[in-house]
Formats: C-alpha cells, sequence, structure tokens
C-alpha cells in the first residue's frame, strides 16, 4: 500500500507530518510518497490552503496535523 503526503519543504506542519509518519511506516509496512504541490498546479488549486495532507488514492485520511486516530482507523480497516 502507498500513502502520499501533499507536501511543501518550506512548511515545518509538512515536515512533522512526516516524521509522525515514521512509527506507523514500521508497523503497517506502507510506502510513502511524498507530493510537492507547488510543482503541480492541479494540487495548488485543489489543495492549497490544506497542506499538508495525507492520501491513500482518493481518499483523504487527514490534513494539518496527523490524526493518529484517523490514520490507525483506516490501515486497521484496509488492511484487515
Amino acid at each position: 500500500m502507498t500513502l502520499t503526503l501533499l507536501f511543501r519543504e518550506y512548511c515545518s506542519l509538512c515536515h512533522h507530518m512526516r516524521q509522525a509518519l515514521l512509527p506507523y511506516q514500521q508497523q503497517y509496512g506502507f510506502e510513502l510518497n511524498v507530493v510537492d504541490v507547488d510543482e503541480d498546479e492541479n494540487l495548488v488549486a485543489r489543495y492549497n490552503e490544506l497542506v499538508p495532507v495525507l492520501l491513500h488514492g482518493e481518499h483523504e485520511i487527514c490534513h494539518w496535523h496527523l490524526d493518529e486516530a484517523a490514520l490507525s482507523a483506516y490501515l486497521n480497516q484496509v488492511a484487515g
């Protein structure tokens, strides 16, 4: 499974979310695709003010801060 983190290099919230995801990656074994939203005008138009955003496909798991309860529930649902 691959999750996508919509990210900006200068965004401290983005860096915090990426760090906070590490234990979940170890536990659940998912890949993390980090995408700079500023490289795609469609992503900027859709997610600009929400970054960082954690997605699985088109499903938004959370934005701004890692919602650990939502992430755990989602990963348990798709893994089970």
